[in-house]
């Protein structure tokens, strides 16, 4: 029992304490029980703990304080796992973000508080030290950031699925990040919304010089590019029937033959797939080949819409405002509490991709350092009050995604395939969301 790991569990409720301890008990845990912050903290960084368990709500002390406390003191600190209520929520996130390990909201499964206690009972990183990665706090995003290292290792086919601008390239970015075995490891992006069917061969696969006219020289296709990297098909679910068995082709045999050419080419890469159709629902219809839909869902990955994963609004435009801070060389931002409010507020029908959009026009159209609400959106809070509409949720996001849409399209001009390919979906997709949405130039 001795070499059982050592728990140390902070709660005053002593219903709640008392089951927490009967349970890690049966679990072969050993623990110690504080009923305040102080007794804690004068035991955390003297005994070998391997996770830490706390209320963020304290009779002394606040959990977020002890932790706080606890990062000062520069004392190697155990993971920790922070219980608390919906309403501290955002409390919980900022502790997540100082290097807390995770946290679970009252109500909760215990037998979930238990796996998560087993999973982090082994050795971790000192807090504070993550990898940066930066693909959100929720647990859903924590959850595929945590899964991402052992698929990378493993040169494994991937599909990403999610609304169109939830942050799927971003995460086969990271994806190829971790499985590069040295510097050179390309990543090479294609959307195949935007490929015509009379070119996809070519870019593709390649050709040769002379292959057809205007065929000047000879380039490697995007297969070839990819080589020894990572090649990302996004938006694979608007491949026309007839690309889908080219395609099918090269991702079985792991070659291509540029058109024009009579030898095949072997290429190596890791292949990430994204959409956002329902790939499943396609094949049934007919417009999706069963073969292919097996191939490249080895291993599926959904990320859920942004406004399904509210605690990630807050982190990612923090991340956005310093890396568009960086981009236009200007003073660092920050975000008012009105702000904060009102992008935690709003739907983001275009999700990661409308955030930065309207971060990057704050950042342009403000000159203070603090950002209020009416800098994010055009007409002011005009556009903030699209939260008071009338009717139900569905015709709520529905005119939030048409105001998006418009916003697109005034600033590519009305060009409608500039803007597709801005929005990542395919002249096809774009049209019928105008006829759907009812938006007409002028």
């Amino acid at each position: 029992m001795n070499d059982a790991p050592l728990v140390c569990l902070v709660e005053d409720d002593p219903i709640m304490g008392e089951s927490l301890r009967h349970r890690l008990e049966l679990e072969g845990f050993r623990y110690d029980w504080h009923t305040c912050a102080q007794d804690a903290l004068a035991c955390i960084g003297q005994k070998p703990y391997a996770v830490v368990v706390s209320d963020i709500r304290l009779p002394d002390l606040g959990g977020d304080e002890l932790f706080g406390r606890l990062l000062e003191s520069g004392r190697p600190l155990p993971p920790f796992i922070f219980i608390t209520g919906f309403g501290s929520v955002d409390r919980a996130v900022q502790l997540l973000k100082m290097g807390a390990a995770d946290y679970i909201t009252k109500p909760f499964d215990i037998e979930q508080l238990v796996e998560k206690v087993r999973a982090l009972a082994r050795p971790q990183p000192a807090a504070g030290s993550g990898n940066g990665a930066g693909l959100g706090v929720s647990q859903a995003m924590r959850r595929i950031e945590e899964i991402l290292p052992r698929l990378a290792k493993r040169a494994t086919t991937l599909l990403i699925t999610g609304e169109s601008g939830v942050g799927k390239e971003r995460v086969a970015v990271e994806f190829n990040r971790l499985a590069r075995e040295s510097e050179r490891c390309p990543f090479i992006a294609v959307n195949c919304g935007a490929i015509t069917e009379s070119l996809f061969e070519a870019e593709l696969f390649g050709h040769e010089k002379g292959a057809f006219t205007g065929a000047t020289r000879t380039k490697k296709g995007f297969f070839e590019q990819a080589h020894c990297g990572t090649l990302f098909l996004d938006e694979v679910g608007e491949l026309p029937l007839s690309m889908q068995v080219k395609l099918l082709r090269a991702i079985q045999e792991r070659r291509v033959t540029r058109v024009g050419g009579e030898t095949s080419i072997a290429v190596e890469l890791r292949l990430v797939c994204a959409t956002n159709r329902d790939l499943k629902k396609l094949v049934e219809e007919g417009r999706f080949r069963e073969d292919l839909y097996y191939r490249v869902n080895v291993i599926q990955l959904h990320i859920p819409a942004l406004r399904e994963r509210k605690e990630d609004i807050l982190s990612l435009a923090r991340v956005l405002l310093d890396e568009v801070s960086a981009q236009h060389g200007g003073t660092r931002r920050v975000l008012s509490g009105r702000a904060e409010q009102a992008l935690l507020d709003y739907p983001w029908p275009g999700n990661v991709r409308e955030l930065r959009h309207c971060i990057e026009r704050a950042c342009i159209v403000c000159a203070n350092d603090v950002l209020e609400p009416e800098d994010f959106f055009e007409g002011g809070s005009a556009a903030l009050s699209v939260g008071n509409a009338s009717g139900n949720l569905s015709s709520y996001l529905q005119e939030c995604e048409r105001g998006y849409i418009t916003r697109a399209l005034i600033d590519h001009g009305w060009q409608i395939q500039q803007t597709a390919e801005s929005l990542r979906i395919s002249r096809k997709s774009l049209w019928e969301k105008m006829k759907k949405l009812e938006i007409r130039a002028g």
